[in-house]
C-alpha cells in the first residue's frame, strides 16, 4: 500500500458495522483525503456470517479473532462496533499496538474502563476518537458555528431529549442492548451519551453536575430463541432516564432520553437559549436547523447550501442528506486528523467526561452530583 492508503480492520459487523462500512466505502468518493482508507478486514465471531458481511459490505477478507486484525501489518486503523463490553479490552490492545482506533460510544460500560482507555490514547503514537456520528450533522455543526459566533450571546438554557418507541412492546426480546452486563445501562447511555455530548458539542460547555432519576418500566422480557416456551428473562437497564444538570459559564440543562416515547422514532433535539437568541435542532428533521435572533421569532435555514458544513461535498442545494452521512463525515474527520498528526475529537478524554456523567446520573437518584 501506498504512504497515501492506510488498511482498515473493522470489528463487528451488525447495524454499527453496516453503517460504518458504508463510511468507509464512500468517504473517499465525496471528500478529497490526505489518505485513502483500505477495507482490509472484518472481524465477528461466526465465520460464516462474518463472511457473509465481507463480502456484502466490501470488506477483502473477514477473521474470527480481533487479536488477529490488531497484529496485521497491513491494518492502522482499528474501528470498534461491538458491545460496550469488549470496548475496554478491544482498544486497550489496539493502541498498544500503535493502531489509530474509533471507537463507537459510549466509549465504555464504566467509568473505570473509560479511564483505562483514556490514559491508553494519551501513552499510545496512535490517534483515537470516540464514534459520536451527531457531531457530524450539518445543522448541528452548523449550530455549533453560530454558538462559537457569539450569535446567541451569554448561554442561559440549554434543553436536550432523545426520544425512541423500539422497545414500548413487551413482547420485544431481551436484547443485548437491554442487559446491563453487555450495554452498561440502557436508553441513559445508549441515547443518553449522544445529547449529552452533542450539548456539550454545541454549546462549548461542559456538564459539570446533574441531579437525575431512571425507570425501568417493562421489568422482564422474552429470552430471545427461546421460542413458544416464553420462558422470560429480567431487563437489567434504564428504559428511560430524566436529568437536570449545570453547564460552565452557569447555564441550567436538562435532558430526557426514552425508548418509551410512543410515535418517536429518533427524535435527538437541541434547544439553545442565549441572551441574545436561540435555536433549535430535531434530527426528525435533520438538514434543518431553527434559529431566533433579536427577540424574532423563529426561522428555518435549510443546512444544504455549499457553504454549510460537511454539505458542499454532496448534492445541490435542497437536496438533503440522512443518518448514513453523519458516519462518512466522521471517518473524513478521523483521516484528515490521522494525517495532520493531530488529535481527533471528540477524543478518549470527552468520552471519558461524557461516561462521568452518567455514571453521575446513575448515582444521583435525585441527589446533586457533581462531576469530576
Amino acid at each position: 500500500m501506498s504512504e497515501r492508503t492506510v488498511g482498515v480492520g473493522m470489528i463487528g459487523y451488525a447495524f454499527m458495522g453496516r453503517v460504518h462500512s458504508q463510511a468507509w466505502r464512500t468517504v473517499s468518493a465525496f471528500f478529497d483525503l490526505p489518505l485513502t482508507p483500505s477495507m482490509r478486514v472484518i472481524c465477528g465471531r461466526s465465520k460464516e456470517a462474518a463472511g457473509a458481511a465481507a463480502e456484502r459490505m466490501g470488506w477483502a477478507e473477514a477473521v474470527t479473532d480481533w487479536r488477529a486484525v490488531i497484529e496485521r501489518d497491513d491494518v492502522g486503523i482499528v474501528d470498534i462496533c461491538t458491545p460496550g463490553d469488549s470496548h475496554a479490552e478491544i482498544a486497550i490492545a489496539a493502541l498498544a499496538a500503535g493502531k489509530h482506533v474509533i471507537c463507537e460510544k459510549p466509549l465504555a460500560n464504566t467509568v473505570q474502563e473509560a479511564a483505562l482507555m483514556a490514559a491508553a490514547a494519551a501513552e499510545s503514537a496512535g490517534r483515537s476518537m470516540v464514534a459520536f456520528n451527531y457531531r457530524r450533522v450539518p445543522a448541528v455543526a452548523l449550530a455549533r458555528r453560530l454558538v462559537a459566533e457569539g450569535r446567541l450571546g451569554e448561554i442561559r438554557h440549554v434543553r436536550a431529549q432523545y426520544l425512541q418507541d423500539w422497545v414500548v412492546d413487551p413482547d420485544f426480546p431481551l436484547v443485548w442492548r437491554l442487559r446491563k452486563d453487555k450495554a452498561g445501562s440502557g436508553a441513559l447511555g445508549d441515547i443518553g451519551a449522544h445529547i449529552i455530548d452533542t450539548a456539550e458539542f454545541v454549546t462549548g460547555r461542559r456538564v459539570v453536575g446533574v441531579t437525575g432519576l431512571t425507570e425501568t418500566f417493562v421489568k422482564e422480557r422474552p429470552i430471545e430463541g427461546a421460542g413458544r416456551t416464553g420462558e422470560k428473562g429480567t431487563v437489567t437497564v434504564d428504559d428511560a432516564a430524566v436529568f437536570v444538570g449545570r453547564m460552565s459559564g452557569g447555564a441550567l440543562a436538562s435532558f430526557e432520553a426514552t425508548r418509551f416515547a410512543t410515535g418517536r422514532k429518533n427524535a435527538l433535539r437541541i434547544e439553545v437559549n442565549g441572551a441574545l437568541g436561540s435555536l433549535y435542532f430535531d434530527f426528525e428533521a435533520m438538514n434543518e436547523l431553527w434559529v431566533s435572533e433579536g427577540g424574532a421569532g423563529f426561522t428555518r435555514i435549510l443546512v444544504t447550501e455549499p457553504d454549510h458544513p460537511y454539505a458542499g461535498a454532496w448534492w445541490p442545494p435542497g437536496h438533503g442528506l440522512g443518518y448514513e452521512h453523519t458516519f462518512t463525515h466522521e471517518i473524513k474527520d478521523f483521516l484528515e486528523a490521522i494525517a495532520a498528526g493531530t488529535d481527533p475529537s471528540p477524543s478518549f478524554a470527552d468520552g471519558l467526561r461524557v461516561q462521568r456523567v452518567l455514571e453521575a446520573v446513575e448515582q444521583s437518584n435525585g441527589t446533586y452530583k457533581e462531576i469530576p
